[in-house]
């Protein structure tokens, strides 16, 4: 992962509604939720609710796919570990240096 696909995931998620929704979705786990179950499970307004899942998705934090007539969405788990991953990845390296050998 690189620094603009991190910085767009990390921005992605700087909104409270966007973050409740993806919070949302990683506790449905991979069954996933339709839009109108991320609705009523968050109080999101339709309208704005479909603005933060194209948003969510365009990060690559969510996948959408169509079931029947519904579109459901799932956290992309993978991609959320990549991040965690990118943002840890340095942990402590300089703690490490400073210690005496």
């Amino acid at each position: 992962m690189d620094d603009i696909e991190a910085a767009q995931g990390f921005a992605a998620m700087g909104s409270d509604s966007r973050l409740t929704v993806l919070q949302t979705l990683v506790r449905a786990g991979e069954k996933g939720l339709s839009v109108g179950d991320i609705q009523a499970r968050t109080g999101i307004p339709a309208s704005t609710l479909a603005h933060h899942l194209k948003f969510l998705a365009a990060a690559s934090l969510i996948v959408q796919r169509k079931e029947g007539r519904s579109i459901v969405s799932t956290a992309n788990y993978q991609h959320l570990s990549a991040l965690a991953g990118f943002i840890l990845k340095n942990c402590c390296a300089e703690a490490k240096q400073e210690e005496p050998s």
